[in-house]
């Protein structure tokens, strides 16, 4: 492995940590765990900590010979995973298995990833030990104001924390490795990371925005076998949207369970990078017992086309566009980004990357040797000034309508070193997700206003997925020939049709099972069977706070949006049983809140009301009561509405 940069070097190992991966102890028989004796958990939230603290100085872009992986005159990178042997490589070690014990049982729980596209979360627990498969996160929609980010509840994970050996990570996307620092921190253990080197450089940024300085991160390649407790894992390469993706067969006493991660059967891939169907294929004659595969796109009926058709879009368009060229897309897409800079440079263009994550993960993918552009075709934002537009292409973040991300503050003028003009040509080279489709309207809409020309997948291949689409899925299940089947990694929708595929390609009925986040699956030598639940659900990460922020605040959020608020306040007398003064009325986001006749008849409903409740001897508790109810039936009465409304009653 290549030289790493200044940012990764002081706080890990060089190179990232290498363990033994030859396994041959024998596997010693433990008693049964679990079964249908295990209570249900009492449910309670998971602990709180205030510990988001992220370093907000620009990132800037490392010039080559700065700790770059690769070096002039050195060789590239070899190709992670090509599933292929090289002629004079040494024949792979014979592979381990893990000696069966019937009295073992495998407990499958997925804490996320089975209603929602992101969080994706599964633990693996057995005999004792237990593995964390991927640690996830999920971005807010409209139903989420004021939510930055949306995590499992890894509760179950946290109770169990002497159980945990490790956390194996498929690859470097967000909802599969978001939650990792908020994790790591709550555990208050070093738990080993286990991941490939692209991987693991995404991690590592990440986990240095939150200050953890002591993870252990642990690289691993497609082909290696490691063992964890009583599991012995095998990683084999996938093809997906970023590089270094693989899935992970895991050996367990109690059988074996084979999760495919995400991934699609491109056969024409950006860096030569099969999924490894040998590898599938040997597991297949080992017999596996449980196949948890990507769901995301098992709606689509067809092949997903590969991701080389966009590179011949994009170099079209960038070729011939007369202005400046500016592409959003999700900033760990390191093969997207190659296919841009490769158009941009082919074109005769200088790149430019915006956006905080972009810059980041530029940065990393650079020094990785997974991204390879010079230094002479990279510009910073802020030398744009004197450059001619048509000699520049930028990359930015925003493809998902972001409010403050970098296309989104370009279109709205708020950029700092970018404007957009009149025959700009704009590339949204990404599918929104569900729930960001408005958001990503609103930026398209703004750009069209100004005079950009703009481009998304509904009027050209500017984006494809990558995910395996519905036939792709069915050559996976009739590769692997799994005994039982969950699927994984989607919302109801995409997992009761991936079921459906695995029922059409031989999977018995009864042996496919779609569950619900928190919901557990058994496995033991007599087959699959459900198991007993455990606690589950989301913790929202609010500003500072983790986990404070609840879902009836999230519906008192909603309600202040929709409807308004409005708010009475009024001082009485118990003694005398009057209203002292006169009673204060506000209203904010009310139709007509700012009619004085509105609000004189609102004031005066309530002041009736309270001098009839305290002609009755009622005390504060009933004064308020029906000064609210007097409030709501006016405006009900006159505007349709029922906003929140805040009454405070003062004795004096």
């Amino acid at each position: 492995m290549g030289e790493l940069g200044p940012h990764l070097r002081g706080r890990l190992p060089h190179p990232y940590i290498r363990e033994d991966t030859s396994v041959t102890e024998e596997n010693k028989n433990a008693p049964e765990e679990g079964g249908k004796n295990l209570q249900r958990r009492t449910k309670r939230r998971t602990s709180t900590y205030k510990h988001v603290n992220i370093d907000r100085q620009r990132p800037k872009l490392t010039r080559e010979g700065e700790g770059a992986s690769t070096k002039e005159g050195a060789p590239a990178p070899k190709k992670e995973g090509s599933g292929q042997r090289q002629k004079g490589q040494q024949k792979p070690k014979q592979r381990a298995s893990v000696k069966k014990n019937p009295n073992s049982v495998l407990r499958v729980i997925p804490l996320g990833g089975l209603d929602a596209i992101g969080k994706n979360m599964t633990a693996f627990e057995c005999d004792g030990d237990m593995i964390l498969d991927d640690a996830g996160l999920m971005f807010p929609d409209d139903d989420h104001p004021g939510i930055d980010l949306i995590l499992p509840d890894y509760t179950y994970v946290l109770e169990n924390a002497e159980k945990l050996k490790g956390i194996v990570v498929t690859h470097g996307h967000e909802d599969h490795t978001g939650s990792l620092p908020y994790l790591l921190k709550d555990l208050g253990v070093t738990v080993p990371i286990y991941a490939t080197k692209l991987t693991l450089g995404l991690i590592e940024g990440k986990l240095a925005e939150h200050r953890i300085k002591n993870a252990k991160l642990v690289e691993i390649k497609p082909g290696d076998q490691i063992r964890l407790g009583c599991f012995v894992v095998d990683f084999f390469a996938v093809n997906h949207s970023i590089p270094g993706a693989v899935g992970v067969f895991l050996q367990s006493p109690a059988g074996n369970v084979l999760h495919t991660g995400d991934f699609k059967l491109d056969q024409t891939p950006i860096d030569g990078v099969h999924t490894d169907f040998g590898a599938l294929a040997e597991f297949s004659k080992k017999g596996v017992d449980l196949m948890l595969s990507d769901s995301t796109n098992a709606t689509n009926p067809n092949f997903t086309p590969s991701e080389a058709e966009v590179g011949k879009t994009l170099s079209q368009i960038i070729s011939q566009a007369k202005g400046r060229v500016i592409i959003a897309s999700f900033a760990s897409h390191i093969h997207r980004m190659q296919q841009i800079c490769d158009a941009a440079v082919a074109s005769g263009r200088k790149v430019v990357v915006t956006g905080r994550s972009m810059i980041q993960n530029t940065d990393i993918a650079r020094k990785l040797g997974y991204l390879n552009i010079s230094d002479n075709d990279l510009i910073d934002a802020y030398d744009l000034k004197g450059i001619p537009s048509d000699q520049v292409v930028i990359m930015c973040t925003g493809s998902q309508g972001e409010p403050l991300s970098a296309l989104a503050r370009i279109a709205n003028g708020e950029h700092r070193t970018i404007d957009i003009e009149p025959g700009d040509t704009v590339i949204i080279s990404a599918t929104p997700v569900p729930g960001n489709e408005k958001a990503v309207t609103r930026v398209i809409n703004s750009l069209a206003k100004i005079g950009a020309d703009v481009y998304d997948k509904s009027r050209a291949r500017v984006h494809v997925s990558g995910h395996a689409g519905a036939e792709e899925l069915k050559i996976m299940l009739s590769i692997v020939a799994p005994k039982a089947f969950m699927p994984v990694h989607g919302e109801a929708t995409h997992l009761r049709a991936h079921a459906g595929l695995a029922e059409a390609t031989g999977v018995a009925p009864e042996n496919i099972f779609v569950l619900e986040n928190g919901e557990s699956l058994e496995l033991t030598s007599k087959g699959v069977r459900l198991g007993e639940p455990v606690e589950s659900g989301v913790v929202y990460v609010d500003g500072l706070s983790v986990g404070d922020t609840s879902q009836d605040v999230l519906d008192e959020r909603t309600k202040l949006g929709n409807q308004g608020f409005a708010s009475i306040a009024a001082a009485v007398n118990l003694k005398t049983r009057k209203t002292v003064g006169e009673v204060q009325l506000e209203m904010h986001g009310i139709t007509g809140g700012d009619d004085y006749y509105l609000a004189d008849e609102a004031v005066s409903a309530v002041k009736n009301a309270l001098g009839r409740q305290l002609a009755k001897g009622g005390g504060v508790k009933e004064l308020r009561k029906v000064a609210r109810d007097a409030l709501l039936s006016v405006l009900w009465d006159r505007a349709k509405q029922r906003p929140m409304a805040c009454v405070s009653i003062i004795e004096v």
